[in-house]
């Protein structure tokens, strides 16, 4: 059976363009538009679609508004079409804490090639929301509000400046990531060895989203610049338009950005990441793969499992596609497999330990 899709969107000209793109997949039908989202609700209880697709920004009702009416009274998967301002990023964001499966942002060329790598994202997102529609409903967004509210454990561990200085925590993430890592940080004390992080998302998302970590932790956290000395207690995020890798440098490392070609159809990409914090920190590391589409991550994460890292995956159940710890740990990647809820927990036992050695 057809993936059955509405499209929300006040532009007649998105419409008719997501209208193509989505109805040539022999697999997706597109069951109706709708201009705004009064008329979105009617054509919902009619239609009765698998996955919408929403405008952030609409006359009449915006869209995070209709999204939180949505996920109360009618919780189903929600791919957000996003713009590229900053507006519409920190509003995507916030549409993602609310309950939204993915997003999208709109084509900005109309180059034959990136379209058509556009229309092959906006499917793949569609399918997952489609085949991800079972555990949407657990967890979002009012048992993932208590768990924040859970915050960090009052009984923070201190660990030697020895350990806070020669250790490396790395973490990769994309579909669902970026509430994944927001509960993985939130449960981390300030005191803590570097963190260092890919997300898949667009560089005019990458700012917006480290800010708002940022608003939510106790450690702080950055859009990496490229050429900073790692410091304890501060977390790196890799900004959308390059790699990041690290370099070992005297008492410490230091990031570098690099602008090459897309790994795994990302950059940032995961592996490139993780494949420098096997070369330059060996099992000094700690590294943490989280929920999201493809196998981007998978065999850097094994290079530092190889190296003597040691490694988290997260589980199947709380993961909302296990795609990428999946992979993982198919490799043999994974030394152990945890819920997310688990995960900060088990870093910090872990360093507990590691630090006592």
């Amino acid at each position: 059976m057809s993936i059955k899709v509405l499209i929300v969107d006040d532009s007649a000209l998105m419409r008719a363009l997501l209208t193509e793109i989505i109805g040539g997949a022999p697999d997706i039908e597109v069951v109706g538009t709708a201009p705004d989202p009064l008329v979105a609700r009617e054509m919902i209880k009619s239609l009765n679609p698998d996955v919408l697709t929403l405008d952030v920004e609409m006359p009449k009702m915006d869209g995070l508004e209709f999204l939180s009416r949505l996920m109360k009274l009618r919780p189903m998967p929600v791919v957000m079409i996003s713009s590229h301002t900053a507006r519409g990023s920190e509003v995507t964001l916030q549409a993602l804490e609310t309950g939204a499966f993915d997003f999208v942002t709109k084509p900005q060329a109309d180059n034959a090639s990136l379209l058509h790598a556009y229309a092959e994202e906006v499917r793949d997102k569609i399918r997952a929301a489609h085949h991800a529609r079972g555990r949407l409903a657990s967890g979002r967004p009012a048992a993932r509000a208590e768990r924040m509210a859970a915050g960090t454990s009052t009984m923070a561990p201190a660990f030697s400046q020895r350990l806070l200085n020669s250790h490396v925590v790395a973490i990769g993430a994309s579909t669902g990531g970026t509430e994944a890592i927001r509960e993985v940080l939130a449960r981390l004390p300030a005191e803590i060895p570097p963190v260092v992080m890919v997300q898949h998302m667009p560089e005019s998302f990458t700012l917006s989203f480290a800010k708002r970590l940022d608003s939510l932790c106790a450690l702080t956290v950055v859009e990496a610049q490229g050429g900073e000395k790692l410091r304890p207690g501060v977390a790196y995020l890799a900004p959308g338009h390059s790699h990041m890798i690290l370099k070992k440098v005297a008492g410490g490392y230091v990031t570098e950005l690099d602008q090459g070609e897309l790994v795994n159809r990302h950059r940032p990409a995961v592996d490139v990441l993780f494949r420098s914090v096997a070369a330059q920190v060996g099992g000094n590391a700690t590294g943490i793969i989280l929920t999201g589409m493809g196998k981007d991550g998978a065999l850097g994460l094994l290079d530092m499992r190889q190296a003597g890292a040691w490694t988290i995956g997260q589980d199947e159940a709380s993961s909302v596609v296990y795609g990428m710890p999946r992979e993982a740990a198919n490799v043999g990647a994974v030394a152990e497999v945890v819920s997310l809820e688990g995960i900060a927990g088990r870093l910090l036992a872990h360093l507990q330990r590691l630090d006592r050695n």
